[in-house]
């Protein structure tokens, strides 16, 4: 036998890299380079779970989740507050305190069922802005002499609030939560949205002072004197609407939705002591969350100002 010949049965002898690994596995030829059954049962079993929580997630009603359901919750004792709001201080005070409180649990809710969403952010955010100025908007009414001062606060309110959210949806992306604030651009901001229980001081007392002007409408002669306190004991000689030395008012004022009858309801005084507590205690606080809405809509308008600059210089390049 010749070199050669030895030489090429030695190699077909010798597995190469190229070459497969043969195994005998139940009587069967298999290669080591294909995968065993076990392994594509596997494989088959994990496409089957990964394709199912897609579709389970493909089906979520995102408009039924916990924190959103707890909005819609609010949204109802919201519009009950504002219907007793006229006439009944007490029941209105504890409706309209119930939802502001029902404002931290969503939060907590998102997060402990991980169903944080856009629109329950939003939702948030419209049901805080709404009801707050549905109440401003009875304090300029209860006080005309000072509604310029609660108008002015809506308008802050909501400009402060909107401007923020467009910003930081144009400027930062759809994905961007709009307490999500970097320190560089604003340190109260950043402290602000950063602690949560900075955040829900500040808003719980801003509207607890709310609440508190609110009671004192129905409860301090100094600031809402009644209109129907009569003047000394002169007697009107005819029933003149809005006359207050009328003796019977609530002849005057038979219908319960009357501007009369919300007199009628003042003129019925409920202590006063604790409503000045709570507007004493609440009222600083109101204050510095008025300082944060300007701060946050020159903030604001500002990252807008950048972004259009960085747009026309984009432009000018072009």
């Amino acid at each position: 036998m010749s070199a050669r010949t030895r030489r090429q049965k030695a190699a077909l002898n010798v597995p190469t890299d190229d070459s497969e690994d043969l195994s005998t596995h139940n009587g069967h030829l298999e290669t080591s380079s294909s995968p065993s059954k076990t392994t594509k049962r596997a494989a088959s079993k994990k496409r089957s779970r990964s394709a199912a929580r897609e579709e389970e997630e493909n089906d979520e009603n995102i408009f039924l989740f916990a924190p959103n359901l707890i909005g819609y919750f609010r949204v109802v004792l919201a519009f009950a507050s504002l219907y007793y709001m006229p006439l009944h201080p007490r029941t209105c005070s504890l409706l309209y305190s119930v939802s502001c409180l029902l404002d931290a649990l969503d939060g907590y809710a998102a997060r402990y069922f991980n169903q944080s969403t856009t629109f329950g952010a939003v939702l948030d955010m419209v049901t805080d802005r709404c009801t707050t100025s549905c109440l401003l908007v009875f304090l300029s009414s209860a006080w005309p002499r000072w509604a310029i001062v609660f108008q002015g606060l809506i308008c802050l309110d909501l400009a402060s609030h909107y401007m923020h959210m467009y910003a930081t949806l144009s400027m930062g992306g759809s994905g961007q939560s709009h307490k999500k604030v970097d320190s560089s651009r604003s340190w109260i901001l950043y402290q602000y949205y950063h602690s949560r229980v900075v955040l829900f001081i500040c808003c719980a007392l801003n509207e607890l002072c709310f609440i508190g002007l609110y009671l004192l409408s129905f409860s301090s002669p100094i600031l809402s004197p009644s209109l129907l306190q009569p003047v000394g004991d002169v007697q009107a000689s005819s029933a003149q609407p809005g006359n207050p030395a009328h003796p019977v008012p609530t002849s005057l004022f038979a219908s319960p939705w009357s501007a009369g009858a919300l007199e009628m309801a003042r003129a019925n005084k409920i202590d006063s002591f604790w409503p000045w507590v709570i507007t004493g205690i609440s009222a600083p606080v109101m204050l510095f969350k008025q300082f944060v809405n300007i701060v946050q809509m020159v903030n604001a308008s500002k990252w807008l100002a950048e972004g259009d600059r960085l747009n026309r210089r984009a432009s000018r390049n072009k």
